[in-house]
C-alpha cells in the first residue's frame, strides 16, 4: 500500500435484521474514507446508525445481522472474515471504548488483571513482570495518579472519569492502528468530560493511533475532530472538515442539531427554551419514503423531498450533503 493510501475505508455498508415487525434496515449505504493519524466525529441522534456503524468494523454484530458493502483496514476486507480472524483483528489493529466504563469492566477482577489480560491474549510471548510493567505504563499514559496502587484496585474503586481512562488505557495496550470511542463522555460531568477528551488527544499524540469519536454533541467533535460525518436514520446525510461542517452547513438536520446546542454567546431571557428538532426520529422498520429527515424538516417541499431519495452532492473541497435542496433551504433562514 502507497503511504497515503486510507487506513480505513467503508463502501456502501448496510446492515439489517429480521424482526417481527419486519426488516430493520439499521444502516444503509454508509461511505467514508479515514487517514492514518486523523480524527473523525461521527453524530447523530440516539437510533441513527452511529454505533451499529461501529459494531460493524469492529465485527461484533450480533449472528442475525445480514452484512452488506465492504469494510477494509489498510487494504484488507473485514467483511466475511470469520471469527477466529476477527480475533486477531480486534484489540490488536482495532480496538473500541465503550460507553459505558463501569459495565464494560469486570467488577471481580483487579484493573491490573484486566489490563495485564489485554496485553497476554495479543502478546503471549511477554512474561508476567513485562506484562504488570505495561500494565503500569497504561494507566501513566491516561493520566491515572499513583499507577502503582491503583493497578491493584477494582473498578468500583474508581470514579467514572478515572473508569474510562482505564477503559482507554485497556483500548490502546497493543497500539492498535485504530481507535473507537463509543459515546465516550456519557453521564460524565463537563469538567471529566474536557479531561476525557485531553486524554484521547494526548494518547494520540503520543502512538499516532488514528481516532474515531462517536456521540450525539456536536460540541464534543468541535474540539477534537479533524473530518466529522453526521448520520441520520441509517444514512450519512453530511460529511465535511470540521470548520465547514460548523461554519457552512448544508443538511438542515446539521443545523438543528448545531440550533439545539447551548450557546453562550447569545443572550437569552429565562423563559426562551433550547431549539428542538420537531418530530421523532423514524424507526428501522418504516423509513420514510424519500429523504428519512422530509417529515421533520421545515424546508421540505412535497412532490420532492418525499419522493427522491438524495444522493450525497459535493458543495465544495470534500464537503458532501445528501439534501434535494441544498443550497436553496438556506434563503428561506430569516
Amino acid at each position: 500500500m502507497s503511504a497515503d493510501a486510507p487506513l480505513l475505508e467503508v463502501e456502501h455498508l448496510s446492515v439489517a435484521f429480521t424482526t417481527d415487525a419486519g426488516t430493520a434496515r439499521a444502516i444503509e449505504d454508509v461511505s467514508f474514507t479515514l487517514h492514518s493519524g486523523e480524527t473523525l466525529g461521527i453524530v447523530g441522534e440516539s437510533g441513527s446508525g452511529k454505533s451499529m456503524t461501529a459494531m460493524a468494523i469492529m465485527g461484533i454484530l450480533p449472528k442475525s445481522a445480514v452484512v452488506s458493502g465492504s469494510i477494509r483496514l489498510r487494504g484488507r476486507e473485514l467483511v466475511g472474515l470469520s471469527d477466529d480472524e476477527l480475533r486477531e483483528v480486534r484489540g490488536n489493529e482495532i480496538a473500541i471504548v465503550f460507553q459505558d466504563a463501569l459495565t464494560a469492566l469486570n467488577p471481580v477482577a483487579t484493573v491490573g488483571e484486566q489490563l495485564i489480560e489485554a496485553v497476554r491474549v495479543h502478546r503471549p510471548d511477554t512474561s508476567r513482570e513485562q506484562r504488570r510493567a505495561r500494565a503500569i505504563e497504561l494507566l501513566t499514559l491516561v493520566g491515572i495518579p499513583a499507577p502503582e496502587k491503583r493497578i491493584e484496585r477494582y473498578p468500583h474503586e474508581f470514579s467514572g472519569g478515572m473508569r474510562q481512562r482505564v477503559m482507554i488505557a485497556m483500548s490502546i495496550a497493543n497500539e492498535p492502528d485504530l481507535l473507537i470511542a463509543d459515546e465516550p463522555t456519557t453521564a460524565l460531568d463537563v469538567t471529566v468530560q474536557a479531561q476525557v477528551l485531553e486524554v484521547l488527544r494526548e494518547v494520540q499524540r503520543r502512538t499516532g493511533t488514528t481516532v474515531v469519536v462517536i456521540t450525539h454533541d456536536l460540541g464534543v467533535v468541535a474540539g477534537i475532530a479533524d473530518r466529522v460525518i453526521v448520520m441520520y436514520a441509517g444514512g450519512v446525510v453530511e460529511a465535511a472538515d470540521v470548520d465547514p461542517l460548523f461554519y457552512e452547513t448544508g443538511h438542515p438536520y446539521t443545523s438543528g442539531l448545531l440550533a439545539s446546542l447551548p450557546r453562550l454567546d447569545r443572550r437569552s431571557s429565562r423563559e426562551e427554551r433550547l431549539y428542538q428538532i420537531p418530530g421523532q426520529p423514524p424507526i428501522a422498520t418504516k423509513w420514510p419514503e424519500g429523504c428519512r429527515f422530509a417529515p421533520r424538516c421545515a424546508h421540505a417541499v412535497a412532490g420532492r423531498c418525499d419522493v427522491v431519495v438524495p444522493p450525497p452532492v459535493n458543495v465544495g473541497g470534500t464537503h458532501t450533503v445528501s439534501c434535494v435542496r441544498v443550497g436553496e433551504w438556506r434563503e428561506e433562514v430569516v
